[in-house]
């Protein structure tokens, strides 16, 4: 039988020591220490792997989650827009997030603009120390193609700390080309993320702005917030039409060092968005399909409220906070009425489950259903 071979690692030097025979060994110089090498990706879903609202949507000219889990784009007066959950994407990913537009704005007005986001939820990330001297510097690392080449803008905003604000510029160097970016961001020794359920990071790429966003600098450290210092190099997204931003592999982690894409079970990055978003269709069907699949049939158990009936549905995963909730008749997509066209009411119960039941009598009483509570 051959000698058994451990490596350990001396925390102190950073060094490797090889307990017993002889064997290979691993070198760890630049490891974080105390740093898990799982779940240190802050951000969730950032191969864009996860689309439980659609695939694809067009016309977009106003914010919201439109493709990508957790992936919302900001818009104000600046363009129509086709948001995609894009099979075209870097060696080793599957999916990208792509917004191309489909209405040009040359010239944005002052106050115009169009962003794609990323928000962290407060308690996950109290790890970084902010307002500490302990305070941990991040590496931020993602993969972008563009059709527009030269330098371009993202921020970091403390939403619990009046919105103090760092902004760096990355630069695509090639059209049409997935390059990848690292982008080192320091600690906050004066930093506020409160240890709660709300939004303590939120990060931005600018596409295209007006001057009330882009007539500043760049800010290195933490700083003010100041609107015009947050797309200082813009990038021009949107100037005309079939202009696209594409992005993936966007991983934010504690160091100076960027690692490996952390690449994780389909189904952990489902269950990581459906604390913020979930519904009853299946996964790869869009909400308000005529769609039978994975309905809901809610005339179970006596509900005293009005005399009528109903039935607690129970979230498979614990949302981040009450959520909205919409019934959707399962044919029509109407919102608010079940199969049978009766109306639908809607108690939330909190975190955990919802109470959904009809204002009259009567059978069949299926539907699905759709909780949000996005930051």
């Amino acid at each position: 039988m051959s000698a058994l071979n451990v490596n350990a690692i001396d925390k102190e030097s950073g060094s490797t020591l090889t307990l017993g025979g002889s064997g290979t060994t691993v070198n760890v110089n630049n490891m974080v220490p105390d740093v898990a090498l799982s779940n240190r990706n802050l951000i969730t879903n950032g191969a864009m792997n996860v689309a439980q609202r659609k695939t694809q949507v067009t016309g977009v000219t106003s914010g919201g989650y439109y493709t990508c889990d957790r992936m919302p784009i900001q818009v104000n007066g600046l363009g129509t827009w086709t948001v995609d959950q894009s099979t075209d994407a870097p060696n080793g990913f599957s999916n990208s997030f792509k917004v191309t537009c489909t209405t040009a704005d040359a010239s944005p007005a002052a106050n115009a603009f169009s962003v794609f986001s990323h928000r962290i939820e407060a308690q996950n990330i109290q790890h970084l120390a902010f307002g500490t001297a302990d305070a941990k510097s991040m590496t931020l690392s993602f993969w972008v193609k563009s059709n527009k080449t030269g330098a371009a803008s993202f921020d970091f905003l403390q939403d619990d700390n009046s919105l103090k604000m760092i902004s760096k510029s990355y630069t695509i160097n090639s059209a049409n080309t997935w390059e990848y970016k690292t982008i080192l961001i320091p600690a906050d020794t004066a930093g506020v993320i409160n240890n709660d359920n709300g939004s303590g990071l939120q990060i931005n790429w600018w596409l295209n702005s007006g001057t009330n966003w882009s007539s500043g600098s760049l800010q290195s450290t933490w700083s003010t917030y100041d609107a015009t210092n947050r797309n200082a190099s813009n990038l021009s997204v949107g100037g005309a039409v079939s202009d696209y931003f594409a992005i993936t592999g966007i991983q934010l982690e504690v160091g100076e060092v960027a690692t490996p894409f952390e690449h994780e079970f389909f189904g952990n990055t489902v269950a990581k968005c459906q604390r913020y978003y979930q519904k009853s269709y299946n996964l790869d069907i869009p909400p308000q399909t005529n769609n039978a699949a994975g309905r809901h049939y809610f005339y179970l158990s006596p509900n005293t409220t009005n005399g009528n009936k109903g039935d607690i549905v129970s979230f498979p995963v614990t949302m981040r906070a009450s959520p909205s909730v919409t019934i959707y008749n399962e044919a029509s997509g109407v919102a608010g009425v079940f199969s049978n066209g009766a109306s639908a009411i809607v108690i939330v119960v909190g975190q955990r489950s919802f109470m959904g039941y009809a204002t009259s009598a009567g059978s069949d009483f299926y539907a699905h259903w759709v909780a949000d509570a996005e930051l």
